[in-house]
């Protein structure tokens, strides 16, 4: 007879392997930027809708994503509990175990931006005394979805036309998606380059909203 905690791990293994796929890691963090349909996540993604369909539902059966139907489409966002935390855990996990993933984020992500990213704390410190440029450089839709408070939209395909509307004696913080949305570190680079004073907020607007920290919407 199998033991209690045997079926326990085996559960957990059973949780463990369906997130054992690069694409359903990175529909996660699609969807937790706001409810987005499942074309929408494929595209995102890069893959097709019937992949992108299949790893969703995979996702669904661990509880790691929710669906509701909206006429025809079917809509997708980030499921209950500590998703997010798992998620930074393996990330932080990975970066210190494996030489590998730490040669890709000095590779592709430290030479964009070698400063230290501000924390947490820090922006919700300088939040309050209105000292810095909050900017969000997601797409409009994400954008839409949720932001976090006062935060100007500016998507990185129109930041180049855009510098006019930033001050440059003013410093700014740049967010997106998370730790590894390239967005962020892509504009970090392109401001610098045009003598703009920015910094990277440590991680994105999932994990800001998932500390409970104020959102705000399109109405």
């Amino acid at each position: 007879m199998t033991s209690p905690k045997s079926q326990l791990f085996e559960k957990f293994a059973d949780l463990a392997r369906v997130l054992g796929h690069a694409h359903r890691l990175e529909l996660l963090e699609h969807a937790s930027q706001g409810e987005r349909s499942v074309e929408r996540l494929a595209q995102l993604a890069g893959l097709s809708v019937a992949n992108a369909s299949q790893h969703l539902r995979h996702l669904h059966s661990g509880g790691f994503v929710q669906s509701r139907r909206d006429g025809n489409r079917v809509l997708y966002r980030l499921g209950d509990g500590p998703i997010l935390e798992l998620l930074s855990a393996l990330r932080c996990y990975a970066e210190r175990s494996r030489a590998e993933v730490r040669e890709i984020v000095a590779d592709h992500f430290a030479q964009l931006d070698r400063l230290e990213p501000v924390s947490r704390e820090e922006l919700l410190g300088r939040l309050q005394d209105s000292s810095v440029i909050l900017l969000d450089v997601r797409p409009k839709d994400e954008f839409a979805l949720g932001h976090l408070p006062g935060a100007l939209n500016m998507p990185l395909n129109e930041l180049e036309r855009r510098l006019s509307e930033l001050p440059k004696d003013q410093e700014i913080i740049a967010y997106c998606r998370g730790p590894y949305c390239i967005l962020s570190f892509e504009a970090v680079a392109t401001l610098r380059a045009n003598g703009y004073k920015i910094r990277r907020l440590e991680d994105g607007f999932p994990e800001w909203k998932a500390a409970g920290l104020p959102v705000e919407a399109a109405a």
